[in-house]
């Protein structure tokens, strides 16, 4: 077992930089968690670097504007790398193919003052996809991409995923987000690069922001990263080499023990089936 903590403050000095997890950890989608964002901003206060790690696929001054609109405050963070941010580097090195965009309108901001301008085409003669969500996740499902999808096997497409997540919690619900998609399409046989988290370039991306900011290089045993998510969040932590706290309450809630957990019998079962442990165990970010 983890070690099950009540508060982030026993943990906070040993580390000089935290990579944070955004919707689920700061806020959930309708609005800020003032604990949280008051956890972060006594960090800060301590010394921390908090560099926010996203999956969302739009850039990072996109999302600033979003964090204000759901009162995050400013003063909870240093900076703030997306999944957008690491997809708008991989398009720029695809320069002169067309791309067809999988996703809502919303997300057009990934595409906006790039080096290189952005050549869009239909499904059936791009070049390759870019997928940042579904158009309506309020109603859509993975599978009613299905025949677009095939289209999309049959042509051999290459697939950017923007937002490797599959779930979110929109207050207090799931919807599905553009890594749910994808996994349907890498199970149909189609190629994918998923552009942020678990994956190297999104940390690699953040630490150096963060060391930016700080002046100097960071051991990466002086880096925390905080997230609610088994698949995204605690696999790309190992992976990196970072240790790992774990939020219950988020997408995990109801497996791990709802808002009353964590249920310290359910927390083994998940982390069993995941493979690795994270540092240390909350329900919610709490100073």
């Amino acid at each position: 077992m983890p070690n099950l903590i009540p508060h982030f403050a026993s943990i906070a000095a040993d580390y000089d930089v935290l990579l944070c997890d955004v919707w689920g950890v700061a806020h959930n989608g309708v609005a800020a968690f003032p604990k949280a964002c008051d956890a972060l901003m006594r960090a800060r206060a301590g010394g921390a670097t908090v560099v926010f790690i996203t999956n969302a696929p739009r850039p990072s001054p996109v999302v600033v504007l979003q964090l204000d609109g759901l009162h995050v405050p400013r003063e909870a963070y240093d900076a703030i790398v997306t999944s957008g941010d690491v997809t708008r580097g991989v398009i720029e090195t695809r320069a002169g193919q067309s791309l067809y965009h999988l996703g809502p309108a919303r997300d057009r901001s990934i595409f906006t003052d790039m080096t290189t301008p952005v050549r869009f085409a239909p499904v059936d003669s791009a070049d390759y996809v870019v997928c940042s969500g579904l158009d309506d996740d309020d109603v859509n499902k993975p599978e009613d991409y299905r025949r677009e999808l095939e289209i999309m096997q049959a042509r051999k497409l290459f697939m950017l995923c923007a937002n490797p997540d599959m779930v979110v919690d929109r207050g207090d619900r799931l919807v599905y987000c553009a890594g749910a998609v994808a996994d349907l399409y890498v199970s149909m046989g189609g190629e994918v690069l998923y552009a942020g988290k678990p994956f190297k370039p999104i940390y690699e991306m953040a630490l150096a922001r963060a060391e930016q900011a700080r002046g100097r290089k960071v051991p990466l045993d002086r880096v925390l990263c905080i997230g609610d998510s088994v698949r995204t969040d605690l696999r790309g932590a190992r992976d990196a080499g970072f240790d790992f706290l774990f939020v219950t309450a988020g997408i995990h809630a109801e497996e791990l023990g709802g808002r009353d957990g964590p249920d310290p019998e359910a927390i083994r079962t998940v982390l069993g089936a995941a493979g690795a442990l994270p540092k240390a165990v909350m329900r919610d970010l709490v100073w």
